[in-house]
């Protein structure tokens, strides 16, 4: 297990831009009549954290800070 525990920008910037995605889908299921092009904008934006995260990690964002 890391030191870090997923206290890193890299994690923390997947996160918000997963929750963001989980909004705006959610929100194209509210609207009345389904607006299905919402939820698959926000599908794709919650897709769009994995690969954010998958590179920010490349760059070196999800090492282990020193204490």
């Amino acid at each position: 297990m890391t030191d870090n525990h997923g206290n890193t920008p890299a994690a923390w910037t997947a996160v918000v831009v997963a929750l963001v995605g989980f909004v705006v889908g959610g929100v194209g299921l509210m609207l009345s009549p389904i607006s299905f092009v919402i939820f698959w904008i926000g599908v794709v934006i919650t897709l769009a954290a994995g690969v954010l995260f998958g590179v920010m990690a490349k760059l070196g964002l999800h090492e282990s800070a020193t204490h």
